[in-house]
């Protein structure tokens, strides 16, 4: 692996949404041919939290089918389903094991979690954090794309993998998170001090990436604005300003040529055409998404020879780790 190693996830909980596409999968896509790419769908982060099995099964495939429908080549980039990979659970018991109590109760988010959590906290929920990190250092991953919100979880994936070198040698090469700040958060539709989330109640503060134009449009219209009728990014109009990335992020156009477009316009109509952008761009990655759910041999292919790929990586490391801890 000559170029950078980059290793990203998505779990199949939920609905992708445009803010998965604007924060993460663009940027994906557009690094394809400067990285290593390595694209999951974490189906073992997902049973952290009760699952449907037959939901969370087809949810699987969607999400991979959706990872490549927005435009990541398997020609070029590494898809697969991580329990295709026996290793990612082993490596994950193998750092539990050196993985200080207190590094986990620290987690930011298993404390939002557990509190939505109604039903009883699983260990799973717990140390999720240590199964990321063991996505990560499988692949002596140099890159992680995240979020600012998920910036703790590459940190503590370089304590873990820190911890083990300067106990047992040189194993794990240390990841380093990649921000780009660009479009990192958008925000619910309905909530502006909320980001955009896959597994948000409310339904109407996310926009699907297989929604169908009729929903995009009510739910662009009810989208929440802000006090005064001015259409521009500020930090007191966080509204506004959030619609403004999409419509940038979408449309292709500077959000200062926007602004100027619809200076003296009504929401009303500035919401109508953002509907029309999305509506518009969601159209060729639906078609694709269509194209690849009804030819499930193609999808089968792509996610078995992605997976077939790896093992070689993850299984050279994982011998690594357990000849550094004197096991087999």
């Amino acid at each position: 692996m000559s170029k950078p190693v980059v290793f990203s996830g998505i779990a199949p909980s939920g609905n992708l949404h445009i803010g998965n596409y604007i924060g993460a999968i663009r940027h994906w896509v557009k690094y394809q041919d400067e990285k290593d790419n390595i694209f999951c769908v974490v189906d073992l982060h997902a049973v952290t939290v009760p699952q449907d099995p037959r939901v969370l099964k087809d949810k699987t495939r969607e999400v991979a089918a959706l990872y490549l429908a927005c435009g990541i080549d398997p020609q070029k980039s590494r898809v697969f389903i991580q329990s295709h990979n026996p290793d990612h659970a082993q490596l994950a018991w193998i750092l539990d094991c050196v993985t200080p109590m207190g590094w986990m109760q620290r987690m930011t988010q298993y404390k939002d979690k557990s509190v939505k959590q109604k039903e009883v906290i699983t260990v799973g929920l717990f140390n999720y954090p240590v199964l990321m990190a063991a996505d990560i250092l499988l692949y002596q991953t140099n890159e992680v794309p995240v979020g600012d919100d998920q910036k703790q979880h590459v940190e503590i994936t370089r304590d873990i993998a820190q911890r083990f070198n300067s106990k047992y040698g040189e194993v794990f090469t240390l990841p380093e998170a990649m921000i780009d700040m660009s479009g990192a958060r958008i925000v619910s539709l309905q909530d502006p001090s909320a980001k955009m989330s896959k597994s948000d109640p409310d339904k109407k503060g996310s926009v699907y990436l297989l929604d169908d134009p009729e929903t995009v449009g009510q739910k662009v219209r009810e989208a929440v604005t802000d006090s005064g009728q001015e259409i521009q990014t500020h930090e007191e109009k966080p509204a506004i300003s959030n619609l403004l990335s999409i419509f940038s992020a979408l449309s292709g156009k500077e959000i200062n040529s926007i602004e100027e477009e619809y200076q003296g316009s009504s929401y009303q109509k500035f919401k109508q055409d953002l509907s029309e952008v999305v509506v518009e761009f969601l159209k060729p990655i639906q078609r694709r998404y269509r194209e690849i759910r009804e030819d499930s041999t193609y999808l089968d292919n792509v996610l078995q020879q992605g997976s077939d790929s790896l093992k070689s990586v993850s299984n050279k490391t994982l011998r690594a780790v357990q000849e550094a801890l004197g096991l087999g």
